[in-house]
């Protein structure tokens, strides 16, 4: 019989993902990963770390009948997501964490975890679908477009793929939730987690302030020929297309179009400045382990929740690569994730620069 460690945060996605496993026939092991440290009552609700996911997960192993554990992964979890999502925004970027913890944590600690218990696989509730033809894996969107989660795998690789299951990727959420609730699951009616975990109240500035013991410090606002026109709160404030809390009172509606942290300046311009037709990525990993031999046409996405965009993906070195849009695209922001596909197979990702 295959033997296969669930993921269970406590949510109903992975309730359900772990019912689904031992119905196909695994040996199942329950687990949820502590990662972060979430005290505050206010939060709970809106956090994937809450204080009670860990009951909610261990009640759904007990009604299955499985083992269930609590991993602490809460230093990696710190040094390799928080810190580098830290060091983002000192840096004037935008980071996405999501994708680091799949990559780092769900998919990189707990796989290793995985195969100290002589498990055949790591098991999760995300909306994605995993395919496999001639020994070669195929990462594929979920069924529901509402819900698919193809984004922030971008940078699995075959390797992970042919460890990982989903059970989810063909279901809706409105399926999920029936079933959970036919099973009598506790948590089939749960609210989804809405905020990053160690950010529950959305004010990525005050935490950032907090672990590292330091006030971001004002500076100017510049427009587009440099010439000072206000002063800003601290760069870790700002993205790149915010144009509200800049605390400048114009008439004109002024963007961020740039974030300068060897200056300390914020540079500010009209919403037509945003747009580019190009875009340039590092630490590009590609699905099928092979860097293409020549330019792609693809459909490209630079933020989780945009609509997929016409372009050609110009591969300019192993991990790098330079994205040419049909039609100029709105805040491409340093520090995000850019996701290629051709029809509903993610191709890759990476870490745009520019």
């Amino acid at each position: 019989m295959p033997k296969a460690l669930i993921a269970m945060s406590g949510g109903v996605d992975s309730a359900v993902a772990a019912l689904l496993t031992q119905r196909a026939g695994y040996d199942c092991i329950g687990c949820t990963m502590k990662l972060y440290d979430n005290a505050d009552d206010a939060a709970r609700e809106r956090s994937c770390c809450a204080l009670d996911d860990a009951e909610d997960a261990r009640s759904v192993a007990f009604r299955l009948g499985i083992p269930h554990f609590v991993f602490n992964y809460t230093e990696r979890f710190r040094r390799e997501v928080i810190g580098d999502f830290v060091d983002c925004y000192r840096r004037g970027r935008t980071p996405n964490p999501c994708v680091e913890c799949n990559r780092h944590l769900k998919f990189g600690a707990l796989l290793e975890r995985a195969a100290e218990l002589g498990c055949d696989c790591v098991v999760t509730g995300h909306y994605a679908r995993i395919g496999e033809r001639d020994g070669r894996f195929f990462l594929k969107k979920g069924l529901d477009p509402a819900k698919d989660q193809s984004y922030v795998l971008s940078m699995l690789t075959q390797e992970q793929l042919a460890h990982i299951r989903f059970p989810l990727g063909e279901l809706t959420k409105a399926e999920v939730r029936a079933i959970a609730e036919a099973e009598g699951f506790r948590n089939a009616h749960k609210s989804e987690s809405q905020d990053i975990c160690f950010v529950p109240d959305g004010d990525y500035a005050r935490v950032i302030e907090a672990l590292t013991g330091e006030p971001s410090k004002p500076g100017n606002y510049v427009n587009q020929n440099g010439q000072v026109i206000g002063r800003h709160q601290g760069l870790i404030r700002y993205t790149i297309g915010q144009h509200r809390g800049l605390g400048l009172g114009t008439h004109e509606r002024l963007c961020v179009l740039a974030l300068d942290p060897e200056k300390n300046t914020v540079t500010l311009g009209p919403e037509a400045a945003l747009y580019k037709s190009e875009l340039t990525a590092s630490g590009v990993s590609w699905v099928s382990g092979e860097t293409p031999g020549e330019p792609l046409r693809c459909a490209v996405k630079t933020r989780y929740r945009q609509r997929e965009q016409a372009a050609t993906a110009i591969p300019t070195g192993p991990d790098t690569l330079r994205v040419v849009f049909d039609a100029p695209q709105r805040a491409i922001t340093p520090g995000q994730t850019v996701v290629l596909y051709e029809g509903d197979t993610v191709l890759g990702g990476g870490v745009i620069e520019g």
